[in-house]
C-alpha cells in the first residue's frame, strides 16, 4: 500500500516536472531584453538612425529568444519591464528568426567576423543538451507507463533511473544559462549583435531572465525527485519479489 502512495506521488511530480520543462522547451522566453538603439524597420528592414527620432516618443525594441526562435517587437512609451513581455501584452507586429544555434558561425567575410559572437559554441552546447533531457526525460515516462500496474519492477527502476538523468541533465541546463548570462556572454553585444555598430551612442540593453527560464527552474528539482522516487519504488518491488 505505501508503495502505491509513494508511486502516486512521483507520478504526479513527474508529471508535472516533465510538463513544466515541454512548456520551458517549446516557448521562446527564457531570455528577455530591451533596448532603444533606433529599431528595425519591418519595411525595408533598414536601421533608424538615432537622431531622426529625437523629437518622437522613445521606441524601445523588445527581445526575446529561446531554443526555436529570436524574436523582437517594438512599444512607445512603454515602462521597462518584464510584465511588456507577457503573451498578452506585446505590441504587433512582432519579428521572428531561427534561433537554434545564434549567433551561427560565419564562412565568410572577415575572420572572425565582427558580428559574431564567440558564445556560439557555449549556447551549441546548451542546445545539444536541452534536445537530450527533453528526450531522456519522455523515454523515461514511456518506460513508466510500461511498468504500470507494478507488472514489471524493472521498469521502474530503469524509468526512474532516467529520470533523475533526465533532472540532471534539466538542472545542468539551468546552471549553464546561468553561467552564459551572468559571466560568458557580453550580452549588449549579444542583443545587438548586427546592429550595435549603427547606434549614433551606446545603448542600455536591460537582460531578465524570463517566463521559461522559470518555469525550466520550477521543473527541474520536480523531475530529479520524482526519478529518485520511482527508483526506490522498483528497488523495492525487487526485494519483495526476492
Amino acid at each position: 500500500m505505501k508503495i502505491k502512495i509513494v508511486a502516486f506521488i512521483a507520478g504526479i511530480l513527474g508529471i508535472l516536472g516533465v510538463l513544466l520543462f515541454l512548456v520551458a522547451f517549446g516557448t521562446d522566453y527564457w531570455l528577455l531584453a530591451t533596448e532603444a538603439c533606433g529599431g528595425l524597420e519591418p519595411a525595408n528592414r533598414t536601421h533608424r538612425p538615432e537622431e531622426d527620432r529625437r523629437n518622437q516618443n522613445v521606441t524601445l525594441t523588445f527581445h526575446h529568444e529561446g531554443f526555436f526562435w529570436r524574436c523582437w517587437f517594438f512599444g512607445e512609451d512603454y515602462k521597462d519591464t518584464i510584465w511588456n513581455f507577457w503573451f498578452t501584452s506585446q505590441a504587433h507586429p512582432k519579428h521572428c528568426m531561427h534561433g537554434y544555434l545564434f549567433p551561427p558561425p560565419i564562412a565568410i567575410g572577415p575572420h572572425p567576423h565582427p558580428s559574431y559572437d564567440d558564445t556560439a559554441v557555449y549556447r551549441g552546447f546548451w542546445t545539444a543538451f536541452i534536445v537530450l533531457a527533453v528526450t531522456v526525460s519522455l523515454v523515461g515516462g514511456f518506460l513508466l507507463v510500461c511498468g504500470v500496474p507494478f507488472v514489471n519492477a524493472q521498469f521502474y527502476k530503469v524509468g526512474g533511473g532516467f529520470l533523475i538523468g533526465a533532472g540532471g541533465l534539466f538542472a545542468l541546463l539551468v546552471f549553464l544559462f546561468v553561467m552564459w548570462k551572468e559571466f560568458a556572454a557580453d550580452l549588449p553585444r549579444y542583443i545587438l549583435l548586427e546592429r550595435i555598430y549603427t547606434c549614433v551612442d551606446e545603448p542600455p540593453v536591460n537582460v531578465y531572465y524570463g517566463w521559461s527560464f522559470i518555469f525550466a527552474v520550477a521543473g527541474a528539482p520536480l523531475v530529479l525527485l520524482s526519478g529518485l522516487l520511482f527508483y526506490l519504488v522498483g528497488h523495492s518491488l525487487l526485494k519483495e519479489l526476492e
